[in-house]
């Protein structure tokens, strides 16, 4: 998606809420078309978020919040209870599922073999393991994957960055630096392959018309599926939690 590459504004991290009942963080988001408060849960990452006018006050977001107290236990109880990428557990992982294994040796490579994904270190290391190994996969994939497409519009990458974005699975700036989700590691590789040239085609069209889904379809016809699939499957990809996960918008 494009993303304004020098605006403070766009730069800030989210601004939030906190109630006691139900004991939930809300996020804001000021929006200069909303006309009043909304309550929402994200498709995607499953967050709770409030979007206000600009002008209006946290005060006014925190009253309104108090005031649909019930829907937000609602939405809390429908939400999926996140997962835990433990030695044992089944991680997706380019669009398989691998049972995560220690290797114990700290130093050890780690390897995809007979159905696991070897990890260095001990058992309760493997959150944070496996969360190294995924960015590094990620990083390997689209990297490539974003300077090719771009080369075929004549267009440059200045920068590739790779964040643990909830609302996007990746972004285009006016400057060329693209960021993508390294979640991304997780989902078929087809998936990974249509963000990486959806973004490279905002270096030509820094919006959503249908002059970008034509570069889009020039440079990967059939990508329909693959955004699809992240429609009705990227949901599942944020509920796992990694340690020391720090969401990033």
């Amino acid at each position: 998606m494009p993303n304004a590459a020098a605006s403070p504004a766009r730069a800030r991290m989210p601004e939030r809420i906190r109630l006691s009942h139900p004991p939930v963080e809300v996020e804001v988001r000021r929006t200069r078309g909303a006309r009043r408060l909304t309550l929402s849960v994200g498709r995607v990452d499953g967050a709770l978020r409030i979007t206000m006018p600009s002008a209006a006050s946290l005060a006014e977001a925190q009253a309104f919040a108090e005031r649909h107290s019930d829907w937000l236990a609602g939405a809390l109880a429908r939400r999926p209870k996140p997962l835990e990428p433990r030695a044992g557990a089944m991680l997706p992982v380019a669009g398989r599922m691998l049972e995560i294994a220690s290797l114990g040796a700290p130093r050890a490579r780690a390897r995809i073999e007979d159905g696991k994904l070897w990890l260095p270190g001990g058992p309760e290391e493997a959150p944070a393991r496996a969360k190294a190994w995924l960015r590094h996969h990620a990083r390997e994939a689209l990297v490539p994957a974003a300077h090719a497409y771009a080369a075929q519009l004549g267009r440059k990458v200045t920068r590739v960055t790779l964040r643990d974005t909830r609302s996007r699975w990746g972004s285009c700036t006016s400057a060329g630096a693209l960021n993508f989700s390294w979640r991304l590691a997780m989902a078929p590789p087809e998936v990974l392959d249509y963000v990486a040239a959806h973004e490279a085609a905002h270096l030509v069209e820094m919006n959503h018309s249908p002059a970008f889904w034509a570069v889009v379809e020039r440079i990967l016809p059939g990508w329909q599926d693959s955004r699809n699939w992240l429609r009705d499957h990227g949901a599942e990809l944020h509920r796992w939690k990694f340690d020391a996960d720090a969401a990033e918008d």
